[in-house]
């Protein structure tokens, strides 16, 4: 008989699960809160670890990457306090490459793998108690549409419902107890057009201290947006409008991408605002309760690894699952044991990276610009050479 198990949660880290458990021979059903499968998202920059796991996977061929051509004349501009426009690095010209995606075109791949194996999706539907017992896990489950609740029985549950799961509080304990204070916040949505004056797949950075602008441009696509600032106040900033918090923020900051960006803001309806936090557990799973993706590790928007990592881990636990079919402790001790110091080194660069996306302090905000001014140079003056190196003569093939 095959091992059922319940995912918790339709997006990259529950599907990638569910896909990874379904290739070791389970049969997953997933659970989602939401009424249906969202789509679009934010700008996503997927490394060479999520494209591998994409590939154990088998989703990697329907994978759609949007990566603008790199231009020598810049298609990254950062602006500076009186509004001029110099050229930056891209985001994506780090030595490991990584490509640009919407969220939404990860998700679109996975899906696409769930619906053609007919794992079943039950929309609306939430975990109420999860209770172990010798043989199995007993979970309560809700219907938002009815209300009604009903008792089934797993051989596991993976919670992958986010930085505030649901699984890791009836299993674990309070989001308090994993939950780490950054005291900043985001807000990220799609662009319906390009910051005027720009070009189609340019992306534009407004960085000061405490606050900052993203546009991220993609070759085939409209651009996404990210606003980001510090606050030590995180309660407050979750009253009233948040639009009009926003413009309270980044009031002062008369620069075009900001303008642009706030009044797109107005409207949509579709954005993402919420506090930067890091998930930190001891350990990751207990006996046939497992958490993965965000609401394991969460490393937060600054990491740039949260996709990745989410693939990586869904593929990484049917791999565990296939080495040790017949014993379910061993499977997850040598998933975590195996992913875990990858985890620990991108939560750790995280803060160094939180400064590059938004200074904390003026001398922040100008030892910033001058490393960024430095690796444009630097990233630069090795494409060009790779451009204009002589390439080495064909040989014939023929030896003495």
């Amino acid at each position: 008989m095959r091992k059922r198990a319940l995912v918790v949660g339709l997006g990259i880290a529950g599907m990638s699960a569910a896909i990874g458990l379904r290739r070791a021979g389970w049969t997953p059903v997933i659970v989602e809160r939401a009424p249906e499968r969202r789509t679009g998202g934010y700008f996503i920059a997927l490394f060479p670890e999520g494209r591998r796991a994409a590939v154990d996977l088998g989703v990697v061929d329907h994978l759609h990457t949007r990566t603008p051509e790199w231009k020598p004349d810049g298609s990254t501009w950062a602006l500076t306090r009186r509004g001029r426009r110099k050229p930056a690095p891209r985001f994506l010209d780090q030595p490991d490459g990584p490509a640009a995606v919407l969220r939404g075109d990860i998700e679109s791949a996975l899906w696409r793998s769930v619906a053609g194996d007919g794992v079943e999706v039950r929309f609306a539907t939430t975990p109420v108690a999860i209770t172990e017992g010798a043989a199995g896990v007993e979970v309560l489950l809700e219907s938002a549409d009815t209300g009604a609740r009903y008792r089934e029985n797993f051989d596991l549950v993976v919670g992958a419902d986010g930085m505030r799961s649901s699984v890791r509080r009836i299993a674990f304990g309070p989001h308090e107890d994993y939950l780490t204070k950054w005291n900043a916040m985001i807000c990220a949505f799609q662009l319906k057009e390009q910051v005027p004056s720009f070009e189609a797949s340019d992306s534009v950075v407004d960085a000061r201290s405490k606050r900052a602008v993203w546009v991220f441009g993609f070759a085939d696509h409209a651009p996404t947006t990210l606003l980001t600032y510090r606050t030590k106040d995180i309660q407050e900033q979750f009253t009233g409008s948040r639009v009009q918090r926003l413009r309270s923020v980044f009031s002062g900051m008369d620069s075009p991408v900001v303008r642009h960006v706030l009044d797109s803001l107005e409207q949509t309806d579709d954005f993402l605002f919420d506090s930067v936090h890091q998930v930190r557990m001891p350990k990751w799973s207990a006996r046939r309760v497992v958490l993965v993706g965000d609401a394991a590790w969460c490393m937060n928007l600054y990491s740039g690894m949260g996709a990745t990592s989410s693939l990586r881990g869904g593929a990484a636990l049917g791999a565990a699952l296939r080495e040790h079919p017949h014993d379910l402790t061993a499977a997850l001790d040598a998933w975590e044991a195996g992913l875990r110091p990858f985890i620990t080194k991108h939560q750790r660069a995280a803060r160094l990276k939180q400064q590059m996306f938004v200074p904390s302090s003026r001398r922040a905000e100008v030892l910033r610009s001058a490393a960024l001014d430095l690796l444009r140079k630097v990233h630069d003056r090795r494409i060009t050479a790779d451009t204009t190196a002589p390439r080495a003569p064909v040989s014939s093939g023929t030896t003495r």
